[in-house]
């Protein structure tokens, strides 16, 4: 079980700094609670929510591949492919509200690997 406890370790950091960000956006506009109308804030809070969101269902996947004793080259690449997506998300939603390349690719990959993982637990499950 050690594979996912890289990539869990990676996802904390990541929201992490995107919580820093919510609190420095708050600090800067003086908005305690919610986002006063304010669109940094604002879009500070969804690249954090977002990620709260997806990650702990998508980690909970790669937790059970690796159960599953899945080839320790997949479950790599599917956390490298989930870390990726997420940042690039959260990259693209601090750039625009509205839609940029980096929160569809972000959101676009994320689905893929939770699909592929969904379905290889399935598979596995079948076979085995």
């Amino acid at each position: 079980m050690h594979i996912t406890g890289l990539y869990t370790a990676l996802a904390a950091l990541l929201v992490l700094v995107l919580s820093v960000r919510v609190v420095l956006a708050r600090r800067r506009h003086k908005v305690v609670l919610g986002d006063g109308g304010e669109k940094e804030l604002m879009k500070c809070i969804r690249a954090q929510a977002n990620a709260v969101e997806y990650l702990p269902l998508a980690l909970l996947l790669l937790l059970s591949l690796e159960w599953n004793q899945t080839q320790p080259a997949i479950v790599h690449a599917c956390g490298i492919v989930l870390i990726v997506a997420r940042v690039i998300h959260g990259i693209g939603l601090s750039v625009t509200g509205g839609m940029s390349s980096g929160r569809f690719f972000g959101t676009a990959l994320t689905w893929i690997v939770m699909l592929v993982m969904a379905l290889l637990l399935i598979w596995e499950q079948v076979v085995r």
